[in-house]
């Protein structure tokens, strides 16, 4: 099965993303994100085995024990760059903390055999995702321009997921599998 560990994005800062999408999506063609996948991937394990799972969640559990901290959810951009995009997102600001949850996740889970992360942890929202097909952006990067800045709420992180990712009807399934508490 295919796994990430994640921080939950609450009800308020998701539907203010989704007034945001609402104005958005209909100014371009790409593949918007379902708010109800709206996350904050800390590790992408990616394809594990369910006779592992307990070997895992135990591994995860040993990590979590470090006080809860904030994150805020501001601004948009597009990665790589606004020219050539293929991603759109939001952004994540929380310091060193997130970080350090990633770093030690990365390191925890490369003692089970988990390929360890090899680029900067970056944290974000996928709002879209922009296909290698050519499509005009000029309406939304207007829109952007014009509603900036954002601030789309903020969160006190005081746990994370383990998540299962299926393809189901051309869209990504989030299903949570455990949880663990932070502090």
């Amino acid at each position: 099965m295919r796994l990430f560990t994640g921080i939950d994005v609450p009800a308020e800062v998701a539907a203010n993303l989704e007034k945001l999408l609402a104005r958005l999506k209909p100014l371009a063609r790409i593949k918007w994100s379902p708010v109800a996948n709206f996350h904050i991937t800390t590790k992408f394990i990616g394809e594990w085995p369910e006779s592992r799972m307990d070997e895992l969640k135990m591994r995860l559990g040993s990590i979590s024990r470090r006080e809860p901290f904030s994150i805020a959810i501001r601004a948009t951009g597009f990665y790589p760059n606004p020219r050539a995009p293929r991603t759109f997102w939001a952004g994540v600001e929380a310091g060193a903390d997130l970080a350090r949850l990633a770093r030690e996740t990365d390191e925890s889970l490369a003692r089970l055999g988990v390929k360890p992360e090899t680029r900067p942890y970056s944290p974000h929202l996928t709002l879209a995702r922009i296909g290698k097909e050519t499509v005009s952006l000029d309406a939304l990067h207007a829109a952007v321009a014009s509603i900036a800045p954002f601030d789309f709420g903020s969160l006190t992180a005081d746990r994370f997921f383990l998540y299962r990712s299926r393809s189901e009807a051309g869209a990504s399934v989030y299903t949570k599998l455990a949880e663990f508490k932070l502090g």
